[in-house]
């Protein structure tokens, strides 16, 4: 049986039958020019957060009770799951839902942009129409109302992004000085409580003076926003639950040279290292450059990616770096000694090879990928550019592996590929390979 649809329009609102235990709440857009970061707020009768606790976002996607469980789609959409009893029988007044733009343009830009709630008979849309020059909008809210909850249709904007929307609820976004990094610190500074209890703190007994503890602070990162993205592509391989040791190779040949000078390589770490931050077991990425020689570089997290290329090699080198040829081989070799002899796991090690081509070292490569077949290393190779990649164009024929250890693809511009579908690809025959990797047991993590 379909439920009751009932659309509101701003300012009005509708009933939730009492009969849901559940409820679902759905915000999503059909185009947007930036990515839409969507959140809840988790407020008491003082309109403020508790506490940082439940302010529930991409990055933070459920309360302490797990009362609202947010649950990531795409980058245009997002629900969140409401347990509808323990929100009642909790402090939180209402829960109020919000999106922003982490990019260009504002929501006169966004089409398609609604918020439903479903509950077990009722359905409440409200879908806005009104253009918003703004960055930030509260879609609606969820509140008490007699024994159940209400939805009212808000479609409030806010200049400035996450600050000012933040700050209407109780939380603060301070911008990070500039020698500490990109991002935001965000913080709440709502009813006090310790985290655990801060769902039924009913206050602090009368002429009591109770002085906040600081709190730690929530970075909002680009690699927390690739982080997402990363997440969702896992899911959609059942690989979500599965960790492994995550590295990444870069080209820096000659005909590099403008791929760094215009900062793709450094974009090209970010989204890998989002990758390790997600899915490596302790979050480190490993790197290496490579030329005519090769070279291990600092291991890092998502806590020291800014200008991690700048800072550690900064582009092609004819004197006094690794030269400026083609050799794939030293550093597949230097790879493989580090996984298999000086600090070999039982994770599987998850490759990403950047490369713009001229490979020529077709024997030695395809050695070294028949020789690695035999241990728990995948080798992801992502061509740059319409070049020649020699066997790499040909991996899915070379003979006389243990197991189909490496995947391929080319792309024309990196810049181009949208997160979605370079994650999607890059894990387009993991999977598969880690199955058999087990069956054979070469993986036994």
């Amino acid at each position: 049986m379909n439920p009751n649809i009932i659309k509101l329009v701003s300012g009005s609102n509708a009933k939730l039958d009492e009969a849901s235990t559940q409820a679902i709440v759905k915000i999503s857009c059909s185009s947007s020019p930036a990515i839409l970061d969507i959140s809840c707020f988790m407020v008491g009768e003082n309109g403020k957060v508790p506490s940082d606790d439940f302010f529930i976002f991409y990055n933070q996607p459920a309360d302490p009770k797990h009362t609202v469980v947010f649950n990531p789609i795409d980058k245009y959409s997002g629900e969140f799951a409401i347990d509808l009893h323990a929100l009642r029988d909790s402090a939180i007044e209402k829960c109020v839902f919000a999106a922003t733009l982490d990019g260009p343009g504002t929501f006169a830009d966004v089409r398609g942009c609604r918020i439903s709630a479903a509950g077990k008979d009722t359905e409440l849309v409200y879908e806005i129409v009104e253009g918003n020059a703004e960055t930030s909008l509260v879609l609606a809210e969820l509140y008490r109302h007699g024994a159940g909850f209400k939805l009212r249709a808000v479609g409030r904007g806010f200049h400035g992004g996450l600050k000012p929307l933040a700050e209407a609820h109780g939380v603060e976004v301070e911008d990070e000085a500039p020698q500490s990094g990109s991002g935001a610190q965000v913080h709440a500074q709502g009813m006090p409580g310790h985290t655990e209890a801060a769902a039924t703190y009913s206050g602090p007994p009368k002429d009591t003076v109770l002085e906040e503890a600081p709190r730690p602070a929530l970075n909002l990162t680009k690699i927390d926003l690739l982080k997402q993205q990363v997440g969702i592509s896992l899911r959609k391989k059942n690989l979500d639950q599965e960790k492994a040791r995550v590295a990444v190779v870069f080209d820096a040949s000659g005909s590099m040279s403008h791929l760094y000078s215009m900062g793709v390589v450094q974009r090209a770490f970010e989204r890998v290292l989002a990758i390790a931050a997600q899915m490596d077991d302790d979050g480190m990425l490993d790197v290496w450059f490579f030329a005519t020689k090769s070279k291990r570089m600092p291991s890092v997290n998502e806590h020291g990616y800014e200008d991690y290329v700048k800072r550690t090699y900064p582009g092609p080198k004819m004197f006094g770096g690794l030269g400026i040829g083609n050799n794939e081989p030293v550093v597949m070799a230097d790879l493989i000694k580090k996984y298999t002899k000086e600090e070999p796991g039982s994770l599987p090690v998850y490759v990403v090879f950047f490369s713009d081509g001229g490979i020529y070292e077709t024997p030695k490569i395809s050695k070294l990928l028949i020789d690695s077949s035999k241990h728990n290393i995948f080798w992801q190779f992502v061509g740059l550019g319409n070049a020649d990649y020699g066997v790499l164009r040909e991996l899915d024929d070379l003979r006389g592996r243990y197991l189909d250890n490496a995947d391929f693809f080319a792309l024309d511009d990196l810049d181009e590929v949208s997160d979605e579908d370079l994650y999607d690809r890059l894990f387009n025959e993991y999977p598969k390979w880690l199955r058999e990797a087990r069956q054979k047991g070469v993986v036994r993590s």
